[in-house]
């Protein structure tokens, strides 16, 4: 930034550099035409004329080595001074004087340097005498300013709590008394100025200002924008705060909305937050707005089952669920035909405000899945195709290993491992297992899991809240 300023003040400086040479051999050589009519046979001789201006010359004094030179009725000055005044002054006199035609007036002006300091002081004692002078508009001021910007924040109050009640956003609340009670603070500044006898200085500053604030709206234009969609945000409501909603790919539950971004809580416990303006142009999916939600689940069964029977079997099973709702109905359709297994996908439908979708899905598979072992229906996986490039060996065992491998074979299960089978088949009956913890909403433990979670917000009020 220092560069380029400094590159841009060396750049002025030399395009000023020709016109200031202009200007210097302009003031070198000025030429004066003549003042009265030029006589064809000029009475006054060159050299009269030049004694006689020279005399005048260094008879006042303001003149350092004058020099007066008269070619037919051209009068040429040489010299120095230190005024601009004496300069013209030089060049009047010449042109008036008798016979002569033309001036060139070529006298140089040196400036002296003058280390008095009384100048100064003056502009000080000027400055000095007009504040004494100001002072009762001061005092005017100190007291007109803070009265009726009192009294306009008094009647933002009061139209925010007795007039604008009805209006649901309380930023817009806030917007309209501002702009209500603003005139009242713009009386008293008028009053000010016009007692100051600066009400056409005021339009100047006016004016400039707005031009100055059309400047800015550019510079921060992002702002102005996140502040827009917050107002939009806050009269539509398209979410409350503790909503679960999914907006430019994060989804999460509303912690709060303030005038630049809205903070959301994942359900990994990370804090986001996303621009105002990026939410308004965004698809908001609200998934609290209404508690029911639907999901689903894929089982893929062998073609040699019975597909009916196996639609019956998990209609039966997710129908029974405690998190699954009567209303509607849960729906078992064949989805596709897979490369071993037809696919049967299960809708069904969840109170998701008091359930969790993940803890009942789990259980749902982990139930299906199980009844449907019990009654014989396969499960194959994908049919894969396994290449033995140099064939199978076979391994035929004889005497005691051949023995050994049948005695495996054919071993019984102990008396704790059938007690640990039954128990795991039991575990499989019950709607939620240990491991899935229980199957309510794991919004609530999240929130309590990261209650004492720092996050920087911006200040000013939560927008989602309904305290004015």
């Amino acid at each position: 930034m220092m560069t380029r300023f400094l590159f841009a003040l060396c750049a002025v400086f030399a395009l000023t550099l020709p016109l200031q040479a202009q200007e210097a051999s302009g003031e070198g050589q000025e030429v004066t035409s003549p003042a009265q009519a030029v006589s064809v046979e000029p009475t006054a001789r060159d050299e009269q004329i030049a004694d006689r201006i020279l005399d005048i010359l260094r008879s006042t004094g303001w003149y350092e080595a004058a020099q007066v030179e008269v070619k037919d009725g051209i009068v040429f000055l040489d010299g120095r001074t230190t005024s601009d005044d004496h300069k013209r002054w030089a060049r009047d006199l010449a042109s008036q004087t008798q016979d002569v035609v033309a001036v060139v007036n070529r006298i140089e002006v040196v400036q002296e340097a003058n280390w008095s300091f009384a100048p100064a002081l003056g502009e000080i004692k000027s400055v000095g005498n007009r504040i004494v002078t100001s002072l009762p508009l001061i005092v005017l001021a100190l007291i007109i300013l803070p009265l009726t910007w009192w009294l306009s924040a008094l009647a933002a109050k009061g139209l925010r709590r007795w007039l604008l009640g009805g209006i649901a956003s309380p930023l817009l609340r806030d917007i309209v008394s501002r702009a209500i009670a603003l005139p009242i603070f713009m009386i008293g500044l008028f009053v000010v100025l016009q007692v100051a006898g600066l009400t056409q200085i005021a339009v100047s500053v006016i004016g400039g200002a707005g031009v100055l604030g059309i400047i800015v709206g550019f510079a921060f234009r992002d702002i102005a924008e996140n502040f827009l969609a917050s107002l939009l945000l806050s009269i539509r409501r398209p979410f409350q705060a503790g909503d679960y909603i999914e907006v430019a790919g994060m989804a999460g539950s509303v912690r709060s909305m303030n005038t630049r971004s809205t903070v959301l809580l994942s359900l990994e416990g990370n804090h986001i937050q996303i621009p105002n303006a990026t939410i308004f142009k965004s698809t908001i999916v609200n998934y609290t707005s209404s508690a029911n939600r639907r999901d689903t689940l894929v089982i893929g069964i062998g073609y040699d089952v019975s597909v009916a029977r196996a639609q019956s079997i998990m209609l039966e099973v997710i129908a029974g669920h405690e998190a699954v709702l009567k209303e509607p109905e849960p729906m078992i359709l064949v989805d596709n035909l897979g490369s071993s297994t037809v696919n049967i996908m299960a809708y069904y439908w969840v109170n998701a405000k008091d359930f969790s979708m993940l803890k009942v899905k789990s259980a749902l598979l982990r139930q299906v899945t199980k009844r449907l072992t019990e009654e014989g229906v396969s499960m194959p996986d994908d049919a894969r195709e396994v290449i033995f490039p140099q064939g199978v060996p076979i391994l035929q065992l004889e005497g005691a290993a051949e023995k050994s491998a049948l005695a495996i074979a054919s071993q019984e299960f102990s008396e704790g491992a059938r007690e640990a089978a039954a128990a795991a088949v039991a575990a499989d009956e019950d709607p939620v297992h240990e491991a899935e913890g229980n199957l309510l909403n794991e919004q609530s433990e999240v929130e309590r899991a990261t209650a004492d979670a720092v996050v920087t917000e911006e200040d000013g009020a939560d927008l989602l809240s309904d305290k004015a």
